[in-house]
């Protein structure tokens, strides 16, 4: 710094000169000072900052960490469905090109009629091609590879379009970009090389169709991607920062009855297994408080190989979100499973997702009966206490519940909001620590 203030302090600007100009005008001379300022140049030398600490009473230098780079850290957030990009159909994509390269004019001053007529065949296949590679690259690179996603948005794209087709849908709409950019940068130049007017016209008409084949032939791609792009978009957002309930429970015992009673959200209420084909979201208030309700198919009882689609959407779910849990049961026989079976599964899902918050609900509690009902299938001189307790009343601690005569319901609305109360605590608990581990 010093060296930067003599340096400064030995150059003396000069003072403002004044010269003397005459205007001469009708009446006579008058004499004005107009003032002429001189450009100063300011040298000042690179200063550099480094740290150091104090180690017996001398300054040490302390190596400097070089930032991490920030690319490499992928925050993994749910929402990308809903960034997707508009994607058209593949005939309007083309239709939409050919319009605007049909408009392309050759250039102005050519006067040579067979020049004339290749440069505009040139020029419009030329445009014809950015036209249409244009939108298919902004759809390679806005469409989030899968690595990069939340585990619970991969999850719902393996299980509803399948494993590896989400990929291979985008490798094929990548190498139908590079298609039309090859066809079209080599017909472009066939008809620049044209020895006349009808031979440009036909390269012309050649590249056209040429190129109009190709996306007649391969654009099913497009049309595959759209439907893709419609079906990530229509999924329900979940927010991380919000309490959620998720209502588990085999197929038909009234958890969609319960989602409509609950919340905001209005899914399909029929008498038969698997009416919920997908994960439907709604939302609670309670105290000027927002909750999230998520209605899920129902569980059977097997192994995870041989689950379908729709009951592993429901285990990703209780896998990759931070879920409360409503466990449904129906002990009155009427939802088609035995109440051994859901004993079965009712074991397996509370183990494997024990360290959920959870609440057990017993559904349609104004058909039970004194004697609890008992499968022909089931074996009646099974020695399982703890079964044989679950068919008489089901788990420990459980409500009992009517949505028909509404028996239960205050209690039930009273216990959940409780549930998703301390699920916003433990919410805000891994959200300090996440902080600390951050700073860390």
């Amino acid at each position: 710094m010093s060296c930067a203030f003599s340096l400064l302090e030995s150059c003396h600007l000069p003072c403002s000169r004044y010269l003397s100009t005459t205007f001469r005008f009708s009446r006579g001379f008058y004499q004005m000072q107009r003032p002429i300022k001189h450009k100063t140049l300011c040298l000042c030398r690179n200063m550099q900052t480094f740290a150091c600490e104090l180690v017996k009473a001398s300054y040490v230098p302390t190596p400097q960490t070089k930032p991490k780079d920030q690319s490499l850290a992928k925050v993994e957030t749910i929402g990308a469905f809903q960034k997707l990009p508009m994607v058209m159909p593949s005939v309007d994509i083309f239709q939409s090109a050919l319009r605007k390269a049909k408009r392309v004019l050759p250039t102005k001053g050519i006067a040579n009629v067979a020049k004339r007529e290749r440069n505009r065949g040139a020029k419009q296949l030329d445009a014809l091609m950015k036209e249409l590679a244009v939108p298919l690259r902004g759809y390679i690179e806005n469409f989030p590879k899968r690595i990069y996603l939340h585990p619970y948005e991969r999850s719902l794209i393996e299980l509803t379009f399948g494993a590896g087709n989400y990929e291979e849908v985008l490798k094929k709409v990548d190498a139908l970009r590079k298609k039309v950019v090859s066809v079209g940068k080599e017909h472009a130049s066939l008809c620049a090389k044209s020895l006349s007017k009808k031979e440009a016209e036909e390269r012309l008409t050649e590249g056209l169709e040429k190129l109009q084949e190709i996306f007649k032939c391969e654009g099913q791609a497009i049309d595959d991607l759209l439907y893709i792009a419609k079906t990530l978009r229509a999924m329900p957002v979940v927010d991380l920062e919000m309490p959620t309930l998720c209502l588990v429970g085999a197929p038909n015992v009234g958890k969609s009855s319960l989602v409509r009673l609950l919340s905001t959200g209005k899914p399909e209420v029929c008498n038969y297994p698997f009416t919920t084909r997908g994960i439907l979201m709604g939302h609670i208030t309670l105290d000027y408080q927002h909750f999230q309700v998520t209605d899920t198919p129902g569980l059977l009882k097997r192994c995870d190989e041989d689950r379908n689609n729709l009951e592993k959407l429901t285990l990703a779910v209780l896998s990759h979100l931070p879920t409360a849990i409503l466990y449904v049961h129906d002990l009155s026989g009427q939802c088609g499973m035995s109440p051994s079976d859901q004993f079965m599964i009712y074991k397996e899902i509370s183990e494997r997702f024990g360290n959920h918050l959870w609440l057990d609900v017993i559904s349609k509690c104004d058909l039970l009966k004194e004697s609890p009902v008992v499968f022909i299938t089931e074996d009646r001189e099974v020695d399982h206490l703890e079964l044989a307790n679950y068919r008489k009343i089901g788990p420990e601690g459980a409500l009992r519940v009517s949505v028909k005569n509404e028996d239960g319901i205050d209690k039930l609305k009273k216990k959940v909001h409780e549930l998703l109360m301390s699920q916003m605590e433990r919410i805000k608990s891994k959200r300090i620590q996440d902080n600390i581990k951050v700073l860390r």
